[in-house]
């Protein structure tokens, strides 16, 4: 097994004060087949220079200059100097755990092409996790415990985009990170679901995912919300909607005015629903919200879920259940 190699992929900027620690857990991995290509965009601290002593110490290690700015960019000038037979990712202020890498080659030589493989994570800060953070990471680890990963992807991203590993050619086949558009994680994750690549289950721990103030994911306006919004609309009217079927969407506030507007200027029809007795009857962007009982009138309709309150999920979940739809067919959860 120890002689297929593992690239991994390392965009870094700014983060000397973690750096250590993330290329220790590498240099502690038990499956011994890697290399690392890290991608300095532009720091502005002493990150660089401390990459470059690793890799004085260790040939695996190989440090390049990002062509261009961004973490897109920095992603491709480590792709295009990868020699590996299996490509992961690693944030530069994560830590692996020292089996990451064998539980992920020993899943994808058991299961072959056409798999990804990922694993549960488990986020850490000095100051502690947040609600929002925790449940986040529960939801996803279910997901991964059964490889279901895909059942939600239009709520949030689904694979982790620190934590996963796939064929060198199933991911050329993915389109690799070709792609401009943001966020480039959920991004990746969509061409995945597209090409059909799958989950493959596990109920480990691999990957410790840090939480301060400043990591990219907090800071950048391209993971703002609008953001996930359009990536979600943009791949639902790609991959799963259905153009001869009615399009419903399900709620009037922020996130569900944010899709309205993209479907109109799409110049898609759709029905609007809402259970507010305030809303009911209004007319937002010319359309007239209905009662989302008006749904049971509709033949075969596809709806978007844009409700986040998640006691009104449920009784979305079980309305739909009691005239037999079904998720990730005839409804789609966006949050």
């Amino acid at each position: 097994m120890q002689d297929l190699r593992v690239s991994i992929l390392i965009p870094f900027k700014n983060t000397a004060h973690f750096l250590s620690e993330c290329l220790d857990s590498i240099l502690e991995q038990t499956y011994s087949n890697w290399e690392v290509l890290a991608v300095n965009d532009h720091s502005e601290d002493g990150s660089l220079d401390l990459l470059n002593l690793y890799a004085q110490k260790d040939s695996r290690i190989k440090v390049f200059n990002n062509e261009d700015h961004g973490i897109i960019t920095a992603l491709r000038t480590a792709y295009k100097n990868s020699l590996g037979d299996f490509i992961t990712r690693m944030d530069s202020d994560d830590i692996m755990k020292p089996n990451r890498l064998e539980v992920m080659v020993k899943s994808l030589i058991e299961n072959g092409k056409g798999h990804i493989a990922i694993g549960k994570v488990k986020y850490f800060s000095e100051r502690g996790i947040s609600n929002g953070y925790e449940r986040y990471e529960a939801w996803l680890n279910e997901l991964t415990e059964v490889g279901e990963n895909y059942n939600e992807i239009y709520k949030e991203c689904v694979i982790p985009s620190p934590c996963w590993m796939t064929y060198k050619k199933d991911l050329d086949t993915s389109g690799a990170f070709k792609q401009d558009r943001y966020p480039e994680d959920y991004d990746l994750t969509f061409r995945f679901y597209e090409k059909g690549l799958k989950v493959i289950p596990c109920n480990e721990i691999l990957h410790l995912w840090r939480d301060y103030d400043s990591r990219t994911s907090r800071t950048s306006e391209h993971y703002a919300q609008n953001y996930f919004l359009e990536i979600k609309l943009y791949y639902f009217l790609r991959l799963d909607y259905d153009k001869n079927r009615p399009l419903v969407l399900w709620g009037a506030g922020f996130k569900g005015k944010t899709i309205a507007k993209s479907l109109l200027e799409n110049e898609i029809d759709f029905i609007w629903l809402c259970d507010n007795p305030q809303k009911i009857g209004k007319n937002i962007y010319g359309k007239k919200l209905v009662h989302f009982k008006t749904l049971k009138d509709i033949e075969s309709p596809q709806s978007i879920i844009s409700v986040a309150n998640e006691q009104a999920q449920k009784e979305i979940k079980d309305f739909f259940k009691s005239i037999n739809q079904q998720s990730m067919h005839d409804y789609f959860f966006f949050c």
